[in-house]
């Protein structure tokens, strides 16, 4: 474990460890660290649209939720696809006139393209506790910013085709990357009894990349493009609290 992890970890831990011993979610409003994963479908839009289309995305965060319902976060996605567009002619400069790679073996290379990418992004929002079981949780209203990097990852079956390994595979992958910023708008549930807790939404990225490859190979030149692109996606998540439920009260008579 690195020493930067270490310095990051310790604030966090002893966050945790001031914590009220127990808290009542139902009556007031709480401070509590929430630790999430989460899952979304996205539609591209601007320049991702004319490579991509639609994907997925899985990845977790964690968040602290204050005394005030605002809430301070970090969230890592990894996004995952199979709809990439115009892929018939990424490799036209090494295929035969129908469109075919001729592997090691003299036989048509099997090649499937894929999108693969991440973002991690920081998070700031805020709780408005309406139609909620208690003032912790309701409609939430986020922004965020960070760094998007996506690419066509193109998979050869039995790796068999040396025109695509190493060095030569990154010359057709466009990788890209830069800023991006986020907002999002959705439910929160918090439940009173710990059980049940969860987010469902709407999220919307603007991201500004920079393709980083020196040449494509498929065109002999380097793409020194600005990518304006949107992502929306439909967005679930699984919250786990941070915090111990207060006990039952038992009278005796």
């Amino acid at each position: 474990m690195s020493r930067r992890f270490i310095f990051v970890l310790l604030p966090v831990l002893f966050w945790i460890s001031e914590l009220p011993a127990q808290v009542s979610l139902h009556d007031s409003v709480i401070f509590t660290p929430l630790v999430y994963a989460t899952f979304g479908y996205q539609f591209p839009g601007g320049d991702f649209s004319k490579q991509f289309g639609s994907n997925s995305s899985i990845g977790g965060g964690f968040m602290l939720k204050t005394k005030t319902n605002w809430l301070f976060g970090v969230e890592g996605n990894f996004m995952f696809g199979q709809s990439v567009k115009n892929s018939d002619s990424l490799l036209k400069n090494i295929s035969t006139k129908e469109g075919f790679v001729i592997d090691a073996n003299g036989v048509y290379a099997e090649i499937v393209y894929y999108e693969r990418g991440f973002n991690f992004l920081g998070k700031i929002g805020k709780v408005i506790p309406l139609l909620s079981p208690n003032p912790n949780c309701g409609f939430i209203v986020m922004a965020g910013a960070g760094y998007l990097q996506n690419k066509i990852r193109i998979h050869v079956i039995g790796n068999s085709a040396p025109q695509l390994w190493g060095d030569y595979l990154k010359g057709y992958d466009r990788l890209n990357g830069g800023f991006v910023l986020n907002g999002s708008l959705g439910y929160l549930y918090l439940s009173n009894t710990r059980l049940l807790n969860f987010y469902l939404g709407f999220d919307f990225m603007q991201t500004w990349t920079t393709p980083y490859r020196l040449r494509d190979f498929d065109t002999g030149k380097q793409d020194t493009r600005k990518l304006s692109s949107q992502l929306y996606t439909i967005k679930i998540s699984w919250f786990i609290p941070l915090y111990r439920r207060a006990p039952k009260q038992f009278y005796l008579y």
